[in-house]
């Protein structure tokens, strides 16, 4: 027994022995895991709410200066993306439109340059500049060669819109007054009749009825004058308004519409004409060629022009240089801080 201890001892030594000398024990595998599953947190971030829906109703006038932008904002669908349902509705003037918003039956409308006199009275705030027109005219008959032939001859026109404002630049340019003429005072369509008939020597309308009436006219019809006739010292403008106390109570519609149209704008007036003149020809109901010929008679802003011009001060510039003109011709009794009633904070907004 004590011999067989021994030799397991001698054994054992001589293992401890080889493993100091370099032999090698093969390290045992190690040991590897699945890896786990980590369930992935779920996405508590809100989703973005959908704009609340809403429905408007614009005011229009039925040429391309007024319903370029609005038109092209319906078909190519960004009112829809805006959650704004748009229901159009066809007015005369600027006037008009003005006393409709004032009514409570139109949201938000559209004006020429004669009806700006309103809202710098007040009555009304312009939320975006549309474009600068020269759709304005001074129109003369088979007898009205010059503008100072206008002196005691019949001429149409219309209150309180721009027709009344290129005419009363026309006859201080010639050295006349209101009271050197025999002035008619009629609604856009009347002119017109009244031009072509003959029932009146001369008139002062804007696009598309300035455009009609030279070109039925022909050779008996003389452009006396139009906007760029006085580009030097005026501007004429066109632009998007509501109430001040729309404009008081529904900063968001607003925003919303501008957001849409300076889209519209965008597209538009990137060589898109003859596919806008169609949108704005289906919604009139006139001849095609004739409301693509109205595209020469302003510059087209694009709503990125807009936003920036409002930014940089050039848009208030537009809109002093109009207001100091109402002034010197007796339409506005005192200056007004621009800002009073041109929202250009929408206009920079919109454009974010």
């Amino acid at each position: 027994m004590k011999n067989k201890f021994i030799a397991m001892l001698l054994a054992l030594a001589m293992v401890l022995s080889l493993a100091a000398c370099g032999g090698k024990t093969e390290p045992a595998p190690a040991e590897t895991k699945e890896p786990e599953q980590t369930e992935q947190p779920a996405d508590t971030t809100p989703a973005e709410p959908a704009e609340e829906p809403i429905t408007l109703n614009i005011a229009y006038m039925p040429n391309y200066g007024s319903l370029w932008s609005v038109t092209t904002a319906i078909n190519k669908g960004y009112f829809e993306e805006a959650g704004i349902t748009v229901n159009l509705m066809e007015f005369a003037d600027g006037p008009t439109i003005i006393a409709a918003m004032e009514s409570g039956s139109i949201d938000m409308g559209y004006i020429g340059q004669g009806a700006h006199k309103l809202c710098i009275n007040g009555k009304a705030k312009i939320f975006a500049l549309s474009h600068i027109s020269n759709g304005d005219a001074v129109i003369g008959g088979p007898d009205v060669k010059t503008l100072e032939d206008l002196k005691g001859k019949t001429v149409a026109y219309s209150s309180g819109t721009s027709s009344e404002d290129i005419l009363k630049n026309g006859l201080e340019k010639a050295g006349l007054t209101m009271d050197d003429i025999k002035a008619m005072d009629m609604d856009a369509s009347n002119i017109v009749t009244a031009m072509l008939s003959g029932g009146v020597d001369a008139c002062a309308t804007w696009s598309p009825n300035s455009l009609k009436i030279m070109e039925e006219l022909g050779d008996k019809g003389t452009l006396l004058c139009d906007n760029m006739t006085f580009s030097d010292t005026t501007v004429s403008l066109a632009s998007w308004i509501v109430t001040p106390k729309y404009a008081e109570e529904n900063a968001d519609k607003i925003l919303r519409f501008t957001k849409a149209l300076y889209k519209a704008m965008d597209y538009a007036a990137d060589g898109n004409y003859e596919e806008v003149a169609q949108y704005v020809s289906d919604q009139t109901k006139t001849d095609y060629d004739s409301v693509y010929a109205e595209r020469g008679v302003a510059d087209w802003f694009t709503g990125k022009e807009v936003a920036a011009g409002a930014a940089d001060g050039s848009i208030e510039h537009y809109y002093k240089v109009q207001q100091d003109n109402f002034i010197a011709a007796g339409a506005v009794e005192k200056e007004v801080p621009v800002a009073d009633y041109v929202m250009l904070d929408n206009m920079i907004e919109a454009g974010k």
